[in-house]
């Protein structure tokens, strides 16, 4: 698979096209707008020869001048703007999902590609000349399992990466001071036999490219950057002679930027993980595995597991699927997420919640959505379910509309709160980043139990090209029902700078489940 990338400007705005050539004779092709996917199809056939690509491209740059020169502002449509369309949701397959040969080609691009084009700015913008990972094999550090060739599952023995920017807009220089060639990726940087000792190579190498800092993964605050394991700090600190000791710094700033920061080529290809998660969503939420007053919430989550497998896919947290409805139970938090009762019978009328997340690709989702169970007569959800939902999606709109570079959650938070409590909604915003972790590394946006702000992480600012799950809920009291509920909505999306933008739209109406 490869891909081929060409530039086109009408009228100042840019477009990058994106060709993907794959081996079974499709070309997927993705027109990117400040890295918004703004058209994405397949064509069979066709190889991006010089001559077909020129007319292609010119074809769609005619198009896109003609969609730019008629333009006219839009007003935002309010709580329905970025809709998924439920109905249009179709079964996922196995044969929707890649080979494990197709994924591997596949990772290993993308990396390739954010080692060579994103890597370079961020160490420049943090100011980092030479960054150093360590791990030894099934203990690795969360960072150094991320530049790993999809080949390798594990570090082996024990595996040094070394990435030196020589500045001057000069390639990032990569070097493995491994037993084993990492790759294409990584130059291997020691031969056993010639240099006995890996601590010693490491040293020279570092002499060799004269670094003025050496960044290494150790944080106080963020997990994700915290890799290095006491051992092989206190070998590495042994190992290196005074005059590098002291140029030992933090890895923090550009650790996060590393983890955080989405290349085109993932946000070209995140929209379509998102999908496969909301469509796994909706046949869970279907007669065919939910039959009223019979299926159980714990069958439900168990499908779940079992419908992932059978794909091919991962999970990278157990599901949960919990229930609201007319009864003098009380919404409890934590019983919603981590203690739902197994043998809780889903019944008619009943409002079902679900959070469900997968890994592909080496990027994660993380899903929350509600469905209805409809009563005998009934062809859609009560008008006072329907205007909860309406009032979590305004919740969305209000958090969303606050992000802006450089901005910090916390700052993000007490902003959406406060415009929420003053239009009569009852908030709780609890939002993370997303990508290579499901609970990233970047800026956290509360907590489901700290809407005071959350100290340090908190207090990171927004970057650009970033993806979050935007997760939230509304309160509603419910008369019919004599009692509050939460809508708990969870939908994934990226920050361009300027405007956060879904990977595959919101849920904006329920999912319906027939009684019968």
């Amino acid at each position: 698979m490869r891909w081929h990338c060409s530039k086109f400007s009408p009228n100042s705005i840019g477009y990058w096209i994106i060709f993907v050539e794959s081996d079974d004779a499709f070309m997927h092709i993705v027109i990117l707008s400040n890295n918004s996917a703004i058209e994405d199809f397949m064509l069979r056939d066709l190889k991006p020869t010089c001559l077909g690509q020129y007319i292609l491209l010119c074809s769609i740059s005619l198009l896109l001048a003609i969609q730019t020169a008629w333009a006219t502002p839009k007003k935002a449509l309010g709580p329905f703007n970025h809709s998924l369309a439920i109905a249009s949701l179709q079964p996922i397959t196995s044969a929707d999902i890649l080979s494990m040969q197709s994924r591997a080609t596949q990772i290993n691009a993308l990396l390739e590609d954010k080692l060579t084009h994103t890597l370079p700015r961020l160490m420049t913008r943090e100011g980092i000349d030479m960054w150093i990972l360590i791990s030894r094999e099934y203990n690795e550090d969360p960072i150094l399992k991320t530049m790993l060739p999809a080949t390798w599952l594990s570090a082996r023995r024990r595996t040094i990466l070394v990435l030196f920017n020589p500045g001057e807009g000069k390639p990032v220089q990569r070097y493995a001071v491994a037993r084993y060639q990492v790759d294409t990726l990584f130059q291997k940087a020691w031969d056993k036999e010639a240099q006995p000792s890996q601590w010693q190579r490491l040293v020279e190498l570092i002499e060799q490219t004269s670094p003025n800092n050496i960044a290494i993964n150790m944080s106080e605050h963020f997990a994700l950057t915290d890799g290095i394991t006491a051992t092989e700090h206190s070998l590495l600190m042994a190992a290196l002679p005074a005059t590098l000791r002291s140029k030992i710094v933090s890895s923090e700033p550009l650790a996060l930027a590393w983890l955080e920061t989405r290349s085109a080529l993932e946000l070209a290809i995140y929209p379509e993980i998102v999908e496969i998660g909301h469509r796994i969503i909706k046949s869970a939420y279907n007669n065919n595995v939910i039959k009223p007053g019979i299926t159980t919430t714990d069958n439900v989550v168990w499908w779940l597991r079992d419908k992932s497998t059978q794909l091919g896919l991962q999970n990278w947290f157990h599901p949960s699927v919990s229930i609201q409805r007319a009864s003098t139970e009380k919404f409890n938090q934590i019983d919603a997420f981590s203690n739902v009762k197994p043998s809780n019978i889903i019944l008619p009328g009943d409002l079902i919640h679900m959070d469900f997340g997968i890994t592909y690709l080496r990027l994660n989702t993380d899903q929350q959505q509600h469905a209805y169970v409809l009563k005998q007569g009934e062809t859609n959800a009560p008008e006072y379910l329907q205007h909860a939902l309406a009032k979590a999606n305004r919740l969305q709109d209000i958090f969303t509309d606050k992000f802006a570079t450089g901005v910090s959650g916390n700052a993000i938070l007490k902003a959406t709160r406060a415009q929420a409590i003053r239009e009569g909604i009852k908030p709780a915003v609890y939002t993370h980043p997303l990508g290579y972790h499901g609970h990233a590394a970047g800026t956290t946006l509360g907590m489901w139990d700290a809407q005071g702000g959350v100290p340090v992480q908190g207090d990171y600012p927004l970057h650009p090209n970033t993806a979050y799950s935007i997760e939230l809920n509304a309160a509603t009291f419910i008369e019919a029902w004599g009692k509050e509920i939460r809508i708990m909505l969870e939908e994934n999306a990226y920050f361009d700078g300027t405007n956060v933008i879904y990977f595959n739209g919101r849920q904006t109406q329920f999912h319906l489940i027939p009684s019968s």
